[in-house]
């Protein structure tokens, strides 16, 4: 069940991505508020979800998408997650990660260490 709806957050997600609407993804995820803490183990279960749903999806899921997806999940279970995203100037790259209490918990540890940080939501 937990995989199915990582499957259709990462294709919800797809459509914007697709329409290159950053705005509307970046909106819904602000939007989305999370109301109560579950067990880490809820944590756990969901990145695992999103990780399988990534490996079955018919086209490869960028970090944008797939974090996205996380934070939304995790979300609407009542885990305040921060899709975080960042970027490094030389040589130029880009990543976003999903956090949890300014713990990574989607990629490594060390992504804040990499990255400056441009947003959080």
């Amino acid at each position: 069940m937990m995989f199915l709806r990582a499957y259709l957050a990462l294709l919800s997600l797809e459509m914007d991505l697709s329409r290159a609407d950053f705005s509307r993804l970046y909106g819904r995820v602000r939007q989305c508020s999370a109301s109560k803490r579950l067990a880490r183990q809820t944590v756990q279960q969901i990145c695992s979800a999103i990780d399988r749903a990534c490996i079955w999806y018919p086209k490869r899921v960028l970090c944008l998408q797939r974090s996205a997806a996380t934070v939304l999940l995790l979300k609407k279970r009542g885990i305040p997650a921060q899709l975080v995203i960042g970027a490094q100037q030389f040589p130029f790259r880009a990543h976003a990660w999903a956090e949890l209490d300014g713990t990574v918990i989607n990629d490594k540890a060390y992504m804040s260490n990499i990255y400056a940080i441009l947003d959080r939501c």
